[in-house]
């Protein structure tokens, strides 16, 4: 039996702040108590004990690998990097997003989703990583060889994830096409000259494999039982066909009618931890901010920051004035979008995905991470 004591906590519950005890024993969270706490406890000063942060969307383990345009990274060092560094953050739980669909005639975008989910997979089958790693596909439908590339994928890749992007120039996340010409220009470093053909070909793929792109992505989550999210809707007709495709995730809607849309069609709306912290979309989207004061944000990812989603809660348990609500935004609410019972909350019998951190003015500091009972940061 293996046994850790954490006392002297301010316990972050479902429902309420609580000043006690948690027990973890053999992988679970046993025992929640306040009072007298057993004498092996650790005195946790009062610190925070909340949830391990379960995190939908990220781009970091790309980051890791592509450090620099055209730098390929070795992987199994970047996968390490990657896991190390969530779990310093907090997060115990993380879908990996990896781009599915490529235009081969150009470089920079050419097919690398099934090599390394293969070589994340085999780590995870080996035990070598911290936290726990599932697949989220961005399906690209603006592109050349999506349905190919999801044929490489079957049951036994932990794929939970499938989002529907779409970047045609004019629509969704580059509705102004000028934020995507700065974003093509800083990135990938191409011309205006470029760029130009670059949006011609764009707009060419999508009016010939748009529709059967949608559909076959859509087709391929039901078959892995994935949980379908849509990205970027910013009209009521966009959400509205995403609802009709059964989509219960809608990520980064960029206008405010979207995400009121969203709401009435039960659809969960993800918004990015760095938008919150900036106070508003790098993209000149809707701000998150506007969103969670209108009662419209219910999760939060970190997208391109990891060290932002634990920021964010506490920003939002500023704003909203409840830590419960703040930290299900970043556990409980995704855990229940993706499908797990058995993480997200501090309650008996469930993992032990626990982190503790404290509050250093307005900044938490997170001190411990521990995934199925074991200490990983």
């Amino acid at each position: 039996m293996q046994e850790t004591v954490l006392a002297n906590a301010t316990l972050i519950l479902p429902d309420q702040l609580a000043k006690g005890h948690l027990v973890i024993r053999d992988g679970l969270i046993a025992e929640i108590g306040q009072g007298t706490a057993p004498r092996s406890a650790t005195d946790c000063d009062g610190d925070h004990i909340a949830p391990g942060l379960i995190e939908l969307h990220t781009d970091n383990l790309e980051r890791h690998i592509q450090p620099r345009p055209g730098v390929d990274w070795p992987h199994a060092a970047a996968i390490y990097a990657h896991d190390a560094e969530l779990a310093g953050c907090g997060i115990t739980t993380v879908f990996d997003a990896m781009r599915v669909g490529s235009i081969p005639s150009r470089n920079d975008y050419a097919p690398y989703a099934r090599k390394l989910a293969s070589e994340l997979i085999a780590q995870v089958a080996a035990n070598n990583l911290r936290i726990s790693h599932h697949l989220h596909l961005r399906a690209e439908i603006c592109c050349e060889t999506l349905l190919d590339e999801l044929e490489t994928f079957g049951p036994k890749d932990r794929v939970g994830l499938v989002s529907l992007m779409d970047h045609t120039p004019g629509q969704r996340q580059f509705r102004d096409t000028s934020s995507f010409r700065t974003y093509l220009r800083s990135k990938v470093q191409l011309s205006d000259d470029q760029i130009d053909g670059y949006f011609a070909q764009l707009r060419a793929l999508s009016e010939k494999n748009g529709p059967a792109h949608e559909a076959g992505a859509v087709a391929f989550a039901a078959r892995m039982g994935a949980v379908l999210a849509s990205h970027d809707d910013s009209t009521r007709e966009e959400v509205a066909r995403s609802a009709a495709h059964g989509i219960g995730l809608a990520e980064f809607p960029t206008t405010r009618e979207a995400a009121e849309e969203c709401h009435r069609h039960a659809i969960r709306t993800i918004m990015g931890a760095p938008n919150l912290i900036r106070g508003g979309s790098h993209s000149g989207n809707v701000a998150a901010r506007e969103l969670a004061e209108a009662g419209l944000l219910d999760i939060v990812s970190s997208d391109y920051v990891p060290s932002a989603l634990l920021s964010a809660a506490a920003l939002l348990a500023d704003l909203w004035g409840d830590w419960s609500r703040a930290i299900a935004c970043v556990s409980a609410t995704p855990a229940a979008a993706a499908g797990f019972d058995d993480r997200g909350r501090l309650a008996e019998g469930l993992r032990a995905d626990v982190i503790r951190f404290r509050m250093v003015g307005n900044t938490p500091a997170l001190r411990e991470t521990w995934v199925r009972g074991q200490r990983v940061a």
